[in-house]
């Protein structure tokens, strides 16, 4: 394994972001602080691969797999001791690699190679838009309250150790979203310390359309039933969202599952009853971002945060009824007699 640092960029039609994504590394590139960069392009039908050759980049070809096996096949390509994941939508500031790589150069001075990787913050590269300065400034106000010692870690901008990902296989290619959670919480069971730096930060293209936004929220709620499944910590909360974080999902299946009674004299009463505590739920955040920013047109977070409270629950109902079903298939071929199995064989 030689020192030193590679970066991975998974990147799937990203051609329009993945220039200025790549256009920041550049100087770290040069300086020699990095030493390796790599684009996965993951199926993409776009220039994406043109671009990365464009900027001096090793682009390794993936299967459309999704991001956990693109960044599997990028660090397993390297030998580096350590590996920086970024998405292809995200511009490093100067001090985004230099902040992360502190905590583990004062770990191994301190004998504490146990850390297996340190992430960072965001920025916001589209500052104009209402719905990104609301995802931004959300993003902000947690990552605020976050402790340096972490139980998870996203890769949008994250440091970790190369023996560490292989020690741990990697990422789950099984899951298309929530698959940075889960490693996360696998290094943990392990042994394994995580640390969060506010400091290093990228700035991200968030999304400026309301409707993209919610599909991809929609996504988030489904495998969030998958990622809670196989590790009961991930329902309880972490350093980033708390186990309150269930209840305006839980509300807005309520208010979908009463429509039916509507058609009742108590039935508006009750809606407007959920509706009101939904709202609820998302005002102290919404007061907290227009007291920090001084922006009034902030409170409109109330509104997008119901919304996507909707979509998440109707994601968590769909990978609710799916989990049942792959595991009552599972007890179901668990159960088959062998015996008839062997006997329809024979005939």
């Amino acid at each position: 394994m030689s020192a030193g640092v590679a970066l991975v960029i998974p990147c799937r039609d990203g051609a329009e972001t993945l220039g200025p994504c790549l256009e920041a590394v550049l100087p770290a590139l040069r300086s020699g602080a990095l030493q390796r960069l790599v684009v996965v392009d993951d199926g993409s039908r776009d220039a994406t691969a043109a671009v990365a050759r464009s900027f001096g980049a090793e682009v390794l070809t993936g299967r459309g797999e999704g991001a956990g096996a693109a960044r599997n096949l990028g660090w397993r390509h390297v030998d580096s001791e350590l590996v920086w994941f970024i998405d292809a939508d995200c511009v490093a500031e100067p001090d985004a690699l230099p902040s992360l790589l502190e905590h583990l150069r004062e770990a191994e001075a301190a004998g504490g190679a146990a850390i297996a990787g340190v992430g960072g913050s965001y920025g916001n590269m589209r500052p104009e838009a209402l719905l990104s300065r609301l995802i931004h400034e959300e993003i902000v106000a947690r990552h605020a309250k976050m402790p340096e010692e972490v139980g998870f870690l996203a890769t949008f901008n994250v440091l970790y150790r190369r023996e560490a990902l292989a020690a741990m296989g990697g990422f789950d290619p099984r899951f298309l979203k929530g698959q940075d959670a889960e490693l996360a919480y696998r290094m943990r069971a392990a042994g394994w310390r995580l640390r969060f730096e506010r400091r290093s930060r990228v700035r991200h293209y968030h999304l400026d359309r309301l409707l993209p936004y919610l599909r991809v929220q929609r996504k988030q709620g489904y495998w969030r039933v998958f990622l809670a499944a196989q590790h009961r910590q991930g329902a309880g909360g972490d350093g980033y969202a708390s186990r309150l974080e269930a209840l305006p999902p839980a509300l807005a299946l309520a208010m979908i599952g009463a429509l039916p009674a509507c058609a009742t004299p108590i039935g508006p009463l009750v809606e407007a009853g959920l509706l009101a505590a939904l709202m609820a739920c998302h005002a102290p955040m919404a007061a907290d971002l227009v007291r920090r920013t001084g922006d009034p047109s902030l409170w409109a977070y109330v509104p997008m945060a119901s919304a996507r409270a909707f979509v998440r629950g109707v994601g968590l109902a769909h990978g609710g009824l799916d989990l049942l079903g792959q595991r009552a298939a599972a007890w179901r071929d668990a159960a088959k007699p062998r015996a008839d199995v062997n006997s329809g064989s024979a005939r």
